[in-house]
């Protein structure tokens, strides 16, 4: 388990993170009234964006959404803060169900309990680009490989113009990534996913049938934008979109993380879970 987020202590942190993280974006740029996007706090340095010896735009390297490389500690600033940013919005969606499929899903109930990354499940995409640790992009011409410190997991993602997915692909937990560019922004679509991950906070399930487009763009200000296109014909009734601003911290690589090793979550959770249904009058 990873020294600089989530011990085998602290794992609870971490699931409250992938709770709220994918709400969360915006880092360095700040908030205002509202939770408006407010403008960067200094100067902002542009580069020309690194490119590779093909010209695509190079995604290489560490990056991350949140966590103290990013925030810091509580009450204290990261040990490397990073230099301010534009301000790059998305056009987030909100998740809406399908009324048939939302009353089944209601009726089960879910608390953070039933979540599975409490269980060390790995959590799926998009969520997984919401954890508060890093990622590692790793690029060829012709593959994208990402490795997450989260729970280990791992992405290797072919690039092409014409490439398809297999007719017949087994249900996983991460699907099945191809991708392309367009123009400068690397387009990643996915598909092929079980029906056991969360899209997003409590309880968001999904199909079978859910299809991921994300999109990667290099800004010159040195940050990484990433959005997230969620569509599945058997529970949405309309496309889910979420995203943010990837930063590359500085002195930071993806480490070791156990999940599983001394894993107190699912005690602790359930014990919250029990105060929190007295409080309410449920028991």
């Amino acid at each position: 388990m990873t020294k600089r987020f989530a011990s085998s202590l602290t794992i609870a942190a971490a699931v409250t993170f992938a709770l709220l993280a994918l709400a969360a974006y915006g880092q360095g740029q700040g908030k205002g009234k509202g939770g408006a996007p407010k403008g960067p706090t200094g100067p902002v340095t542009h580069k020309p964006i690194p490119r590779t010896p093909d010209g695509k735009p190079d995604l290489s390297g560490t990056w991350q959404g949140g966590g103290v490389s990013i925030n810091g500690e509580a009450g204290a600033p990261p040990l490397n803060p990073l230099p301010p940013i534009d301000n790059h919005p998305v056009n987030r969606q909100p998740l809406t169900y399908k009324p048939e499929f939302d009353a089944a899903r209601k009726a089960k109930n879910y608390t953070t309990l039933d979540d599975p990354t409490l269980y060390c499940l790995l959590p799926g995409i998009p969520r997984i680009v919401g954890m508060p640790m890093p990622m590692e992009f790793i690029q060829t011409p012709k593959v994208l490989a990402i490795l997450y410190e989260s729970f280990r997991a791992w992405r290797r993602i072919p690039i092409g113009n014409d490439l398809k997915h297999d007719p017949d692909v087994t249900p996983t937990w991460m699907g099945d990534s191809v991708a392309k560019w367009e123009g400068d922004t690397l387009v990643v679509d996915t598909i092929g996913f079980n029906d056991k991950t969360w899209i997003s906070g409590t309880g968001s399930t999904h199909t079978e049938q859910m299809h991921v487009v994300e999109r990667y763009t290099l800004n010159d200000d040195g940050s990484l934008s990433w959005e997230a296109k969620v569509e599945d014909p058997g529970a949405l009734a309309a496309p889910y979109v979420t995203g943010g601003v990837l930063r590359a911290p500085i002195g930071v690589h993806v480490e070791e993380y156990e999940c599983i090793e001394n894993n107190p979550d699912p005690t602790h959770m359930k014990k919250a879970v029990e105060l929190e249904s007295k409080a309410k009058g449920k028991q």
